[in-house]
């Protein structure tokens, strides 16, 4: 990283410009993946990623550019065309740094930089085992883990230097069941932002057996009808719903444009009055946590719905430019390579009051979503797809059948007032999700919850 004298100095030079604002975001990356195919390791990689971006702002104008090289012959050329596209200057300006220290809200005991390869693959053969045990047709087993180190260190023109460090790790395995020629899958994919203990709670035989659990189930699933249901979609991640089809649609990326369903609608109600949401990056050791935004702020807790009401948007610095309002510490990128904007951390709906088998009450024929899978969402219009990795239906107030091929299609702004009744199991669940800044670590979550009106997709013929 650049010492404090060569920030000031290169703060200064982005200074002498048109710019009312300069920052300089710096990081190194070590990312680690080994990989295993019923029980073989097939690859160990490791990938280093280290550079500099610098960014300027004039009011609502922001120009980037980065580098993977920080001395001086390549970052002065880079300031110099920054300023060229701001606004040159013949001012005199000068930044004084003043490091910022806190304490770690995220520490690490097992450091993956110092483990043993043999004991790593361990992990994996360990769930690889207890997916092949769980079953005679389980046929073949993938497994996966990942762990990332990234330090980074922000500074800016207002005078702060901060530095932050995030290691993560998460076990992925997808198990793989046949009879008489019908393949099905299942997976599971835990993570945290945490070393390698964190396996020692979330244990590589429950993800494999997990795994293999959910191929067993699809491989004797029928194909599920179609048409208007009543849905209940179970807690951890299910929430990629209330992720992709109204979180992406309360980031100042897309409010600040006009571009969301949400904009202009503070202090309105949203959803029924048993909904309250929240993003929180300030979750001990979450896989979508860190002590600091990318922008160098520390994280915050935000409730975006209180209530049914929207309570907040999820804001970055540019952004908030744009709308007149503060940064609500959401500024968040893949890499050096991109600018950051407005972007999710740990997104979940709050626990309510209802019991789990309440949610079935009433319900003559829907479907209970009990494990989510990948989808696609418009944050213009809300309107979403996403596949149902675990259905079952439900008929009568009970569940009976496990069915395959179901996809749940509506509307964010109206699946938000169609859920009547929250359970109280609140669990988090773990993914990568993608935006204008690169693919980041995010948690989604919520409790059991039922949607009263929602179009399931099916390929059941009836």
């Amino acid at each position: 990283m650049l010492s404090r004298e060569q920030l000031e100095k290169y703060l200064a030079l982005c200074m002498s410009s048109e710019a009312d604002f300069a920052e300089i975001y710096e990081e190194n990356e070590v990312s680690e993946t080994i990989s295993m195919l019923s029980g073989k390791v097939e690859n160990v990689n490791t990938v280093v990623v280290s550079g500099i971006g610098i960014r300027l702002y004039k009011d609502v104008q922001s120009v980037y550019a980065y580098s993977n090289e920080s001395d001086e012959a390549s970052v002065i050329p880079l300031i110099n065309d920054l300023k060229g596209a701001i606004g040159r200057s013949d001012k005199e300006a000068s930044v004084k740094l003043e490091r910022v220290e806190y304490e770690n809200r995220h520490p690490v005991e097992i450091d993956f930089e110092k483990t043993p390869l043999s004991e790593k693959t361990d992990l994996l053969k360990r769930a690889n085992d207890a997916a092949f045990a769980s079953d005679d047709r389980i046929v073949k087993v993938q497994t996966t883990l990942l762990n990332v180190k990234q330090d980074v260190q922000i500074s800016n023109s207002n005078g702060r230097l901060i530095s932050d460090t995030r290691v993560r790790t998460r076990l992925m395995a997808t198990a793989y069941a046949d009879e008489n020629g019908n393949l099905q899958s299942g997976s599971d994919r835990p993570g945290a932002g945490k070393g390698l203990e964190y396996y020692r709670e979330y244990t590589p035989e429950q993800v494999g057996r997990e795994a293999a659990r959910t191929a067993l189930v699809n491989l004797i699933a029928k194909d599920c009808p179609s048409g208007q249901m009543t849905v209940i979609i179970d807690n951890a991640f299910g929430g990629v719903i209330f992720h992709e089809a109204c979180g992406h649609a309360l980031e100042a990326t897309s409010v600040s444009k006009n571009q969301s369903v949400f904009t202009g609608k503070l202090g309105q109600q949203i959803a029924n009055t048993c909904v309250s949401a929240v993003d929180d990056g300030t979750i001990k050791n979450a896989w979508g946590s860190e002590n600091i935004d990318d922008e160098g702020n520390f994280q915050k807790r935000r409730v975006l719905i209180k209530d049914g009401i929207l309570t907040s948007y999820m804001i970055d610095t540019l952004n908030g430019r744009r709308m007149g309002m503060e940064s609500t510490s959401s500024s968040r990128r893949q890499s050096y390579k991109f600018e950051p904007t407005s972007r999710m951390s740990n997104t979940f709906i709050l626990e309510g009051d209802a019991k789990f088998e309440e949610l079935f009450e009433g319900v003559e024929k829907g479907l209970y979503a009990k494990k989510m899978g990948g989808g696609s969402v418009n944050p213009q219009t809300g309107e979403f797809n996403f596949a149902v990795q675990e259905g079952y239906m439900i008929e009568n107030g009970k569940i009976t059948y496990p069915v395959k091929g179901a996809a749940l299609i509506g509307n964010g702004k109206d699946i938000l007032f169609n859920i009547d009744r929250v359970c109280s199991n609140l669990e988090r669940g773990q993914g990568m999700c993608g935006s204008m800044s690169g693919s980041i670590p995010t948690d989604v979550g919520q409790p059991a919850i039922r949607v009263t009106n929602i179009t399931v997709g099916g390929t059941a013929n009836e």
